[in-house]
């Protein structure tokens, strides 16, 4: 568990290496967090949920950082308001990297003999928290660069992508599809591994015969959904969405720009700064309601999380991962097949966000991490560009706000067979 510990605490920092206070300071949303409050969060987290009573004799670094830092936790206390995190420009960010060195340090120390089970489960979840936490900063940091005229990149765009399947604009890739028989199966997470409190239990489910789409709905097809007026015709969109269309005045995905200096006019903001869209890559960070609307106009829906789950069972964890250090969506390639289901867009289901069959949170303050959020929320699937692999499982589940666009958040068809 050391190097575990050490590794997943290594890529938090490099995910940062080169960023100054002020990057890592600035709020860019409400809904967003600064990147320096990220790097302290996941450290105190440690602090207060395994060190403060695995470590006989541990210190606390700053007690007023229960305060700066504490997420959502009201069992432990008040915090500072979400949408006023941006205002801290105190600690320095020197001051949260010495944090967690403080509190790695600890962790050395603690982990200098095998934790015993219960301990070491919670501090797998801390390292699972603390993945989450790396994807969140990537995509915090896209939507703080994107408001700035500069359009500055966060770092140099990875390795070139593998050929797309297609050249020409306007000839998109056939859409084939996979079918399922649907019957009763069983959904969650299963077997000794690690999971999040709200994948389990495991439990039966029916299912209707049903097909989904063998890869993700691309730029491409989506540069047409907008080119036919998919963002003028109220006719596909559920009401909260056509509400949300007009209030916040989308016309396209989030960050996507028309440009006439770019093949196929449009160019979007990416972690590599502006980069003209790749016509074949997965449409990305798009809304829940956005996602559905396009379902209804191809004929289509989108699928439930079990229909996903049940069609990622088994199939390998694979793909365009943040390892991979593309930090964008890629094209599919050619192949045959269920693609493309882990890795590149999370995809959006039209499941809420709602408790298992005889779910239990977890007891303590720590089981306020997911219960309490199964309210106006939906489920997405399968992981991003952004998202570490050892953080991904078929049962894992996503949850964001159906008007959220920030994050890699794209969408697979599914339709009924009969």
């Amino acid at each position: 568990m050391q190097s575990r510990y050490a590794e997943v605490r290594q890529a938090t920092a490099a995910l940062v290496a080169g960023l100054g206070d002020a990057d890592l300071t600035v709020q860019s949303a409400e809904f967003a967090s600064p990147g320096k409050w990220h790097l302290a969060h996941t450290s105190w987290f440690f602090e207060r949920f395994v060190l403060a009573d695995a470590l006989p004799g541990y210190q606390v670094f700053d007690a007023q950082f229960a305060y700066l830092f504490n997420s959502y936790y009201n069992a432990v206390g008040p915090r500072q308001p979400r949408p006023r995190r941006g205002l801290l420009t105190r600690p320095s960010l020197a001051q949260v990297i010495d944090y967690r060195t403080h509190v790695d340090l600890a962790m050395a120390k603690l982990l200098a003999a095998p934790p015993a089970a219960a301990l070491a489960a919670r501090i797998e979840l801390g390292l699972q928290h603390e993945q989450q936490h790396q994807e969140l900063l990537l995509t915090d940091l896209l939507h703080l660069f994107a408001q700035s005229p500069l359009r500055p990149a966060w770092r140099p765009a990875g390795p070139a992508p593998a050929p797309a399947p297609t050249t020409a604009l306007g000839t998109p890739e056939p859409l084939e599809w996979a079918a399922f028989d649907g019957g009763i199966v069983k959904i969650g997470h299963g077997g000794p591994s690690f999971c999040f409190d709200h994948e389990q239990p495991r439990h039966d489910a029916l299912l209707q015969p049903f097909e989904l789409a063998c890869r993700p709905v691309t730029n491409r097809e989506w540069q047409a959904f907008v080119a036919d007026g998919g963002y003028s015709d109220p006719a596909h969109w559920l009401s909260d969405g056509w509400d949300a269309l007009q209030a916040q005045g989308w016309s396209a995905p989030l960050y996507w720009e028309a440009s006439t200096d770019v093949p196929g006019g449009w160019q979007s903001m990416t972690l590599a700064g502006m980069q003209p869209l790749d016509p074949d890559a997965p449409v990305a960070h798009l809304s829940f309601f956005e996602a559905d609307a396009y379902a209804r106009r191809a004929g289509a829906r989108l699928p439930t999380e079990f229909e996903w789950e049940h069609a990622a069972a088994g199939c390998a964890i694979d793909g365009n991962f943040v390892e991979r250090g593309r930090f964008r969506p890629e094209a599919a390639g050619p192949g045959s097949g269920l693609r493309q289901l882990f890795g590149d867009v999370w995809e959006w289901t039209a499941s809420p966000f709602i408790a298992y069959p005889g779910f239990r949170p977890s007891a303590g303050a720590i089981g306020e991490y997911n219960g309490k959020f199964m309210n106006g929320q939906y489920v997405l699937r399968g992981g991003s560009c952004a998202s570490p692999r050892s953080h991904l499982r078929a049962a894992y589940r996503n949850f964001f706000q159906p008007d959220k666009r920030w994050q890699f958040s794209g969408l697979r068809l599914a339709r009924d067979i009969g």
